[in-house]
């Protein structure tokens, strides 16, 4: 298989997976916690198609295309957006509920990625694979297994970027929820009013955030690989 189109194909499956996995833990966790509305709306679900339903631009076209728009980068990288609904007076009323429920997306994330790196770390001691030291953390010493490397590798650096993309602390990512475990619950209201009037202008704060958050990432990538391997 050419790399490069492994490495497209592979990161697409791989985003398409994983952003499902955080927005249904985003649904099951609510459903835990007293809100049923992402539950009703069929998303505590690993099956992708209730959430493509939810969101069909973000979670359909949308990263088919960025993955042709970055064919030659030789990077993973795949643009895209999905949401679970919730009902914002169970949030208002259960403040720290709800900074758990959006805690349950980006820490789905961090688990694959550790998933994936502790597959890799089995790997290794069998000698299927050995350590690489770019953006892919495995390579494999047969063709078969370093097709496996590659698609663990790429699991594990977009489960990274997911969770540490949806862990900045600006709204409407979920990191910014965690100012919810702070705040005083009677002031709950003023922080998704904020929520609400900031994260209208999303499109415009991703794009100003993007530089910024590379910048971040990359020694946030380098110091998780160090700490596994």
């Amino acid at each position: 298989m050419d790399e490069t189109f492994g490495i497209a194909i592979f990161s697409l499956v791989v985003f398409l997976f994983s952003t499902v996995c955080h927005e249904a833990a985003h649904a099951l966790a609510a459903l835990r916690l007293g809100d049923k509305t992402a539950y009703h709306n069929g998303q505590v679900t690993l099956n992708p198609w209730p959430h493509i339903q939810q969101e069909p631009f973000g979670l359909g076209l949308l990263p088919v295309i960025s993955i042709f728009l970055n064919l030659q980068t030789g990077i993973p990288g795949v643009i895209g957006f999905a949401s679970a609904p919730y009902d914002p007076l169970w949030a208002m009323r259960y403040p720290r509920r709800a900074a758990w429920m959006a805690m349950a997306g980006p820490a789905t994330n961090f688990a694959l990625a550790l998933l994936a790196a502790v597959t890799v770390k089995v790997g290794v001691s069998l000698g299927w694979f050995k350590l690489a030291y770019n953006w892919k953390i495995a390579s494999g010493t047969t063709d078969l297994t370093d097709g496996v490397a590659l698609l663990l590798s790429v699991m594990f650096f977009e489960n990274l970027l997911l969770g540490a993309w949806n862990m900045l602390p600006i709204p409407p990512m979920d990191g910014f929820s965690m100012l919810l475990f702070f705040l005083p619950e009677e002031r709950a209201g003023w922080f998704f009013e904020i929520r609400q009037q900031v994260g209208m202008m999303f499109p415009l704060l991703m794009f100003g955030m993007s530089n910024i958050f590379w910048q971040i990432f990359g020694p946030i990538f380098i110091f998780a690989r160090g700490l596994l391997f």
